[in-house]
């Protein structure tokens, strides 16, 4: 976007301006500096995510792009309406996968997530990250420049589009395996499984509990066997305060289950779906908060994500995206 706004009259600083300002939001990571992990999660992708963030940092940046680029012959508006977009893109990304995105904030703390792409999915990436190394060998003026910055830009619009068309197969899909196994669910969620598109996790909502599972674009068949997980709220009473575990609750947009296992109490997020879940339907969730007794929850989101892969579980995981 830097380029195609600014390429001719800045060169690669105006890519560098670009990269600048579509990071800016998740200077939010800093609030874990002093924030306890529950809060944490609630701060990032707050209010540096939010539409006010949006309209308050860009003039603010354009004011900056002025001072340091003096020598480029752009408008303070046109500064303005390339900060305004270029920050507006990052947050519309991010709320294409599971975590969820406070555009609202400070004034409401409800997230949006579509929930159509995995947070890391190198199939989005390849385009760009092909265009992102030409732009920096091909010289300043050449028409091929021109070429790539579309293609970086073109092929994120097509990939996310078609992200959007298998949410809409997956979740038909989905209608269909629970109908043909009787279930009434008061809510469905799906996401993709991880580093691709075509498998997703399902997780419906029942009055006491959860179905979850997989499902693939490539499944032929309704014969998915979803497991039941309990909710098992209880459990809760046994906790001292229960002000955190509210705040995971929360978090996780009440699509959790809580476990017990001899002195230990977590709570799973069920968004961020199984540890190999496709491979062993009773593995733990990868997003696992312990809230008795104290322990580390630093890495919460990340904890158990690749746990447990290997070569056998990598092939579940292929044979799993093709439908068998």
């Amino acid at each position: 976007m830097g380029e195609a706004f600014a390429g001719r009259q800045l060169g690669r600083k105006a890519m560098l301006a670009g990269v600048i300002a579509h990071s800016l939001p998740d200077i939010d990571f800093a609030a874990a500096l002093w924030l306890n992990t529950a809060d944490n999660l609630h701060a990032h992708r707050g209010v540096t995510h939010s539409i006010l963030y949006v309209l308050l940092i860009s003039p603010v940046l354009a004011v900056v792009a002025r001072f340091f680029l003096k020598h480029a012959e752009i408008s303070f508006a046109r500064w303005v309406f390339f900060f305004l977009i270029i920050s507006a893109l990052h947050i519309f990304l991010d709320a294409f996968n599971n975590y969820g995105v406070g555009w609202f904030e400070p004034f409401s703390s409800y997230r949006i997530s579509f929930d159509t792409i995995y947070v890391a999915d190198p199939f989005f990436s390849i385009v760009p990250g092909i265009a992102l190394v030409m732009l920096l060998f091909i010289k300043h003026g050449q028409q091929a420049r021109r070429f790539w910055w579309k293609a970086g830009l073109f092929s994120c619009l097509v990939y996310l589009s078609y992200t959007v068309v298998n949410k809409i197969i997956i979740n038909n899909r989905v209608t269909n395996v629970l109908a043909n196994q009787q279930i009434v669910a008061k809510r469905v969620f799906t996401t993709p499984a991880p580093l691709q598109n075509w498998l997703w996790f399902v997780a419906a909502e029942m009055d006491s509990g959860f179905y979850t599972g997989y499902v693939s674009v490539f499944d032929k068949k309704l014969t998915n066997e979803l497991t039941y997980s309990p909710r098992n709220d209880s459990i809760l009473n046994l906790l001292p305060d229960r002000e955190e575990a509210n705040k995971i609750i929360k978090f996780s947009q009440r699509y959790y289950t809580v476990e017990k296992h001899a002195d230990t109490i977590l709570l799973n997020d069920l968004r961020f779906g199984q540890i190999t879940g496709w491979y062993d339907p009773r593995q733990r969730f990868a997003f696992h908060y312990y809230l008795q007794p104290e322990m580390d929850n630093t890495l919460v989101v990340q904890r158990g994500r690749f746990a447990n892969w290997n070569k056998e579980t990598f092939q579940s995981f292929i044979n799993r995206i093709k439908g068998n």
